[in-house]
């Protein structure tokens, strides 16, 4: 077997001059990943480059997969990916992975914005107030998700009500309101993270709704788990299909 010319082209592109040790100790395996990764899948789930990079960053950060993330951010850079824009990846991962998975991609993503001369902090991207959070929260959930946030209020146990008021003025207020990437982006960047994380179909089915709701459709949704596929395996990418295929074909 040997790595496809369509397969190191794309490797290629993506990796100048970056050359994996596994190559040597592993070439079988590195023949049948990148003949994947690099071959298969972008034939037959084409992404702009550039989303292709931000949502498999996204699954990396989600399966906290550091080292693979350091190499992927490189190739993000090389083809044009922006600072803000991989910051406002990183940024928003906090609300579906947790802040102690973040942490590492955070302190990496510094690291090797520093070594390249990026100048830190970046410019700031919150358009939010701790007085106004929560209205505009709430305003991008609905925009989202309809009447199905009203019901969620409605139908909270009176001691978890806080809980529906976390998700408007944070997950949503704080992060999906931010500047950097527009929501359109965003809803793919929870679909990657929500299909790599496993045990989150319930969520994934409300983000399906969502991401229609913000502009991507069915063959987006497809094409961004397709190419997740060889990061995050088969199980989970099956799983993603049947959320979108029951979301999306009425």
């Amino acid at each position: 077997m040997a790595i496809t010319a369509s397969g190191q082209r794309n490797h290629d592109t993506l990796f100048r001059g970056h050359q994996s040790t596994l190559k040597v100790t592993d070439p079988e395996l590195v023949e049948i990943y990148d003949n994947r990764a690099f071959g298969e899948v972008i034939k037959d789930a084409p992404l702009d480059v550039r989303l292709q990079l931000m949502v498999q960053l996204a699954a990396l950060i989600a399966n906290h997969a550091v080292a693979e993330y350091r190499i992927m951010l490189g190739a993000a850079l090389e083809i044009g990916v922006t600072p803000v824009q991989i910051k406002e990846i990183v940024y928003q991962a906090v609300p579906y992975t947790g802040m102690a998975r973040v942490f590492d991609f955070l302190h990496v993503t510094n690291e090797v914005f520093t070594a390249r001369g990026i100048t830190l902090p970046l410019p700031g991207q919150s358009t939010t107030t701790p007085q106004t959070r929560q209205a505009r929260g709430l305003e991008v959930q609905k925009r989202l998700l309809g009447s199905r946030i009203d019901q969620m209020y409605a139908q909270s146990p009176p001691d978890q009500l806080h809980i529906q008021h976390y998700l408007s003025a944070n997950c949503f207020g704080d992060y999906l309101t931010r500047t950097g990437l527009d929501l359109k982006t965003r809803e793919l960047l929870t679909l990657a993270m929500l299909a790599s994380l496993g045990g989150c179909e319930a969520q994934l089915a409300g983000h399906v709704t969502a991401n229609l709701a913000a502009g991507n459709d069915r063959s987006t949704l497809i094409a961004v788990v397709t190419q997740l596929l060889p990061f995050i395996g088969y199980p989970r990418t099956l799983n993603a299909l049947r959320v979108i295929n029951e979301g999306t074909c009425a």
